[in-house]
């Protein structure tokens, strides 16, 4: 897909940040304009149709502190595995 040139109006104190970080990074101000552009047209998508998400049934209620340990052992595991 092509690009299209448009202007923007941005607050001074934005632009100065995003002209750092495009310096640090190394990278131009108008590729992190286009990142910033096409992070919020992803978040602002729609779809028409449901999406097929499979429900599991563990056939019980699974409470927060179940879930919090489950988490927390996962992070453990995934640690362990790293080292």
């Amino acid at each position: 897909m092509g690009l299209k040139k448009t202007t923007v109006m941005v607050d001074e104190s934005d632009l100065e940040l995003i002209k750092q970080v495009a310096a640090r990074e190394g990278r131009s101000e108008a590729e992190i304009f286009r990142e910033a552009f096409h992070l919020v047209a992803i978040r602002g998508r729609r779809w028409e149709e449901d999406w097929d998400i499979p429900v599991v049934d563990l056939g019980r209620p699974i409470g927060d502190e179940e879930v919090r340990r489950a988490v927390g052992d996962a992070i453990a595991g995934s640690e362990d595995r790293d080292q």
